[in-house]
């Protein structure tokens, strides 16, 4: 419950974004239609006048937002263990950002049945209001490097370098076959679709967005390649699709993968998919200088190497 009017002055840090999304983020348990009810009717106002949802904020600007009542919820809370993996799983922190090297297995936000990700959990473990936002997504299924921003303006210049691809994302995987070393890029476009069952699918289709992957060949074995990936573009399920189309599913891959590669591969240890952010660089927002960080390879994807 919300019991009070509150006048909320915005910050540096918070100015440019959208009123509604500044709502959703700050009246944490009101349910979204409740938000941009209290903004049709101007319950909510900037400056003492009405607003509309997509007005974006502006430094100094005062925010009035009045008493509300909602059914009381239990919020959750991450737990001990997941709290020690999380502080234990932090390759850098900095005033400006910190990188996280993510689990295998934990989504990076909440939703879908998920009551906790990653930024729920790290929200929870830090100061009330304290600034934390995702500036790019891992799959659930994928470990390695995740970047999340500590206030607004780093996360908008972390964003405008991953859209003018000045952001460099690498990663490892495994994939069936015998990767041809002459085989450096895959560019075909990727278009995202949701199935009858509510599955989230993507397809190489002219429809889709522009989607650019480069590969470079690590390592052969008996029926696998192990491989280093560059993102060029960040489309959903993007290196999984692009290998698949060339023939060379991923390791592990329930959904484009293939089945009788997997099963040889359970039999020999791989309870997962094989794909690992290892490596992030970019700018830093404050001093300009290039930050590079790398997360090692997970002991049961490096277990696995040594069996095959």
């Amino acid at each position: 419950m919300f019991n009070r009017v509150q006048l909320l002055e915005i910050n540096a840090d918070q100015a440019g974004q959208r009123i509604d999304n500044f709502l959703l983020t700050r009246l944490k348990g009101v349910p979204k239609s409740r938000v941009y009810r209290l903004l049709r009717k101007g319950e909510v106002r900037v400056n003492k006048g009405r607003i509309r949802p997509e007005y974006r904020l502006m430094q100094n600007d005062v925010v009035r937002v009045p008493p509300i009542r909602v059914s009381q919820q239990v919020t959750a809370v991450p737990g001990r263990s997941l709290r020690d993996v999380l502080s234990q799983s932090i390759l850098l922190e900095t005033e400006e950002f910190l990188v996280l090297n993510k689990p295998f297995g934990l989504a990076v936000h909440g939703g879908s049945g998920i009551n906790l990700g990653v930024i729920e959990s790290l929200r929870a473990m830090r100061e009330p209001h304290a600034y934390l936002e995702l500036a790019h997504r891992l799959d659930r299924d994928t470990s390695g490097c995740l970047l999340i921003a500590k206030s607004r303006r780093v996360l908008k210049h972390l964003q405008d370098q991953m859209r003018h691809r000045s952001m460099d994302k690498r990663y490892i995987t495994l994939v069936s076959g015998r990767w041809a070393k002459e085989r450096r890029e895959v560019n075909a476009p990727l278009l995202k679709q949701t199935v009858a069952s509510g599955e989230r699918i993507v397809r190489v289709s002219n429809q889709g967005k522009a989607s650019f992957t480069r590969f470079k060949l690590l390592q052969h074995y008996a029926n696998a390649s192990l491989l280093e990936v560059k993102l060029e573009t960040g489309r959903t399920h993007q290196i999984r699709v692009h290998c698949q189309l060339v023939g060379h599913p991923l390791a592990g891959d329930p959904k484009y993968g293939n089945e009788g590669f997997n099963q040889t591969l359970r039999e020999v240890g791989l309870k997962r998919l094989f794909l690992h952010a290892a490596q992030l660089a970019f700018i830093s927002p404050a001093s300009g200088e290039k930050v590079k960080v790398e997360a090692p390879l997970p002991d049961e994807l490096a277990a696995l190497l040594k069996k095959l």
